[in-house]
């Protein structure tokens, strides 16, 4: 049996819906019940909710969350998607207190489709630029 083409709504929505308008059910909808979803270094389980709380997360650290899909690439069931994230941190962030400074970081997802519904997902964010920005890790010094 062929592989499902992906459908590039599918993470777009999740971008939208979910982390732009705050509602979580959308998860529930578009990832399979098994979903596999890699989250680097949060600390948070690898299924659909770790993705509802790294969400929720980010939202409570900058309710003005806005997420731009940039650039998406698709072959076959796969599809990689660029993406630049905006807010202000107005709330406290996995324990670091708000800054009230604005944030600019770009992020990678990178998904995997199977019968409409994505089933594995690797999200990658620029934390250490995010940190940067907010000044909780100091800047690079000079080379």
């Amino acid at each position: 049996m062929p592989a499902s083409q992906p459908e590039p709504a599918l993470i777009r929505r999740i971008f939208d819906i979910a982390f732009n308008k705050g509602n979580l059910a959308i998860v529930e909808e578009l990832l399979a019940p098994d979903s596999i979803i890699h989250i680097p270094t949060w600390g948070l389980p690898n299924n659909r909710m770790g993705l509802k709380q790294l969400i929720a997360g980010i939202r409570f650290a900058f309710p003005d969350l806005h997420i731009t899909v940039d650039d998406e690439i698709q072959q076959g069931n796969k599809s990689a998607v660029h993406c630049e994230m905006r807010g202000t941190h107005t709330g406290s962030l996995f324990g670091n207190p708000p800054t009230g400074r604005r944030i600019e970081v770009q992020s990678l997802t990178f998904t995997r489709t199977e019968n409409g519904r994505i089933v594995e997902n690797w999200l990658l964010i620029d934390q250490m630029g995010m940190l940067q920005q907010l000044g909780i890790v100091p800047p690079p010094r000079g080379i």
